[in-house]
């Protein structure tokens, strides 16, 4: 039965507000770029789709070595401002200074010299990241050691991350402005990006500061600090696997991602070429328009998820999100339709609702996860497990959206038809609900495992404050 929050293990909403700010630099930092490098490098720079894709595959492979290190180091650090806010503070700003100049090309270089600027930049821009992301990421785990308070605090980062996410949905528009047409009144994609990507540069700079200043690391200051010895570095991957909840909680994110990330673009073509008949220009004012529903309904989903939580435990909850992410699939087979083409908001709405409560309640999971592998090693540690689970996550996205193309083909689209066969468009609707209800159903398996409950982890609270101390 739920027991209500004492004051103590309350954690004051500006610091809530602070540390849900970083969704900013995680949103613009991590996905703005990969949303508008082949709009710019390709489609206003020419330069081919391959060369670009493998780009981003080295990205990647930096990526997971990045996050190892600077979880590991985000572990190790003791200063008088603590063991994340640093890295917090000067990750947040490089990336924020070096967002823009990620497009800092010239109009008239060749091919490979494009190339070799995507790699180069790509590559020295991935660090910067890490250095925020994964202390950050840790950070949220250690606001507070309360069951329920810790989806609060996750409840309130997913509620603002949604204005990040609105950046990115009009990111592509705000380059094709008229303002920065040429001479010619062609837009001028390549400095519409510099601009847009300054901007929001600057607002990731200003992040940064307001996260140092507005957080504090509760767990460092009364326990870490004095008491916690060295992480050995083998711990970002080797010993955290080792926990036996971390693996069934990695379990349920690699399914989720991998399923939904693989028929990320089927619902793309689906209002497309099945419900808008090929109408390009129709279907990407329909897919704005998705986009919009899926943040009101992703707001909505936040608070609904946090309320079954409170009532049956986050562990149910989690079930209970997936399942309602089983229907919400399922449904597709009939949002899409181009005899009602409004019920397209509801395909994306629906998704987005169970999607922002899964990963809430995700994050306040995790949480726990750390508070066992405490009982166990004495140590807190989050930051080599968010460098683990980072890097599988990542791997989990890039197989998913590797495989995406893949799937595509496999249904028979072509794109040099104006019309797809009857066939493809069986298919495409197939695979968009087939696919994810494959992968949620093992998802849910996975939580089903998960031996954490709100009456197991108020014990293993318990033993670990007789044994260190409250924090």
């Amino acid at each position: 039965m739920s027991t209500a929050t004492v004051s103590s293990d309350r954690v004051p909403l500006p610091q809530k507000v602070g540390y849900g700010l970083g969704s900013f630099i995680d949103m613009w930092g991590h996905w703005l770029y990969q949303s508008l490098v082949f709009h710019v490098f390709n489609v206003f720079l020419g330069v081919a789709p391959g060369l670009i894709s493998t780009a981003l595959m080295v990205k990647t492979l930096v990526d997971a070595g990045s996050d190892a290190i600077f979880g590991w180091l985000s572990d190790n650090t003791r200063t008088r401002f603590g063991r994340r806010r640093p890295f917090i503070l000067v990750g947040g700003i490089l990336a924020g200074i070096g967002l823009p100049l990620m497009f800092a090309v010239g109009r008239d270089w060749t091919e490979g010299q494009y190339f070799a600027f995507l790699l180069v930049s790509t590559c020295l821009y991935v660090p910067l990241m890490s250095c925020f992301y994964m202390p950050w990421n840790s950070l949220g785990a250690e606001l507070t050691p309360d069951y329920h308070e810790r989806t609060s605090v996750q409840a309130v980062k997913s509620a603002i991350q949604k204005i990040p996410e609105l950046a990115m949905f009009v990111a592509a528009q705000f380059t094709t402005l008229a303002v920065f047409n040429d001479a010619a009144g062609k837009p001028d994609i390549l400095r519409g990006a510099q601009v847009y990507c300054s901007l929001l540069g600057a607002v990731m700079v200003a992040v940064s500061i307001a996260i140092f200043l507005l957080t504090r690391e509760r767990y460092y200051e009364k326990f870490v600090r004095q008491t916690q010895a060295p992480v050995p570095f083998k711990d970002t991957l080797y010993r955290t696997l080792q926990n036996r909840p971390f693996r069934f909680m990695l379990g349920t994110m690699l399914s989720y991602g991998l399923a939904t990330s693989m028929v990320g673009t089927l619902g793309y073509y689906a209002t497309l070429y099945y419900v808008c008949q090929g109408d390009v220009a129709l279907g990407t004012q329909w897919n704005s328009g998705m986009g919009l529903a899926g943040m009101v309904m992703g707001l909505m989903g936040i608070p609904f998820a946090a309320g079954v939580a409170k009532r049956v435990g986050k562990r149910n909850a989690i079930r209970v999100m997936l399942m309602l992410a089983v229907g919400a699939f399922v449904g597709d087979w009939w949002f899409y339709n181009p005899n009602y083409p409004a019920l397209q908001l509801l395909a994306s709405g629906c998704t987005a609702f169970t999607s922002a409560g899964f990963w809430t309640l995700f994050g306040s999971t995790m949480a726990d996860v750390f508070d066992t592998d405490e009982l166990e090693t004495g140590q807190r540690r989050e930051g080599s497990f968010s460098a683990c689970q980072s890097w599988i996550f990542k791997l989990a996205i890039a197989l998913g959206n590797g495989g995406s193309g893949w799937v595509l083909q496999f249904t028979g689209f072509d794109s040099k038809l104006p019309v797809q066969s009857p066939d493809s468009l069986f298919m495409i609707r197939v695979l968009l609900s087939g696919i994810p209800v494959a992968g949620i159903l093992v998802a849910i398996y996975f939580i089903s495992r998960v031996p954490l409950t709100e009456e197991g982890m108020r014990e293993t609270r318990r033993q670990l404050e007789a044994r260190r101390g409250t924090v």
